[in-house]
């Protein structure tokens, strides 16, 4: 089998896929529903700085108990920059996340699941 033949034109990835796709993947990560995480892109000399903002789960996931918060928002942040590197081929300078409150799970009083507290 031969390799395909190069075709003219051009492929462009736009900011909204990226941001997208770096959504999906804190959701994925940080446990955290998609809609509540907002992603800033910036350029940081040729390499792309990500900014999120979101709530966390009050109650760790499995593969963190008992850390704190900042533990598992620094934790989490170098999976976020690897992975969307491994997804999109973009180079990260740096990954920042802003905790903006936390999220109960399973919350018994009626309203379901996810709700924010903070």
């Amino acid at each position: 089998m031969t390799a395909p033949a190069q075709l003219p034109g051009h492929t462009r990835v736009t900011t909204q896929a990226l941001a997208s796709a770096a959504r999906v993947i804190a959701a994925e990560l940080f446990a955290v529903p998609a809609a509540r995480i907002h992603v800033d892109l910036d350029d940081d000399y040729g390499d792309l700085s990500i900014a999120l903002s979101l709530p966390l789960p009050l109650t760790p996931p499995a593969s963190t108990p008992g850390m704190s918060v900042w533990d598992r928002a620094v934790t989490v942040r170098d999976a976020v920059r690897q992975r969307f590197v491994h997804v999109t081929g973009s180079q990260v300078s740096r990954v920042d996340v802003r905790v903006t409150g936390v999220v109960i799970d399973g919350v018994a009083d009626g309203r379901g699941a996810g709700r924010r507290v903070a």
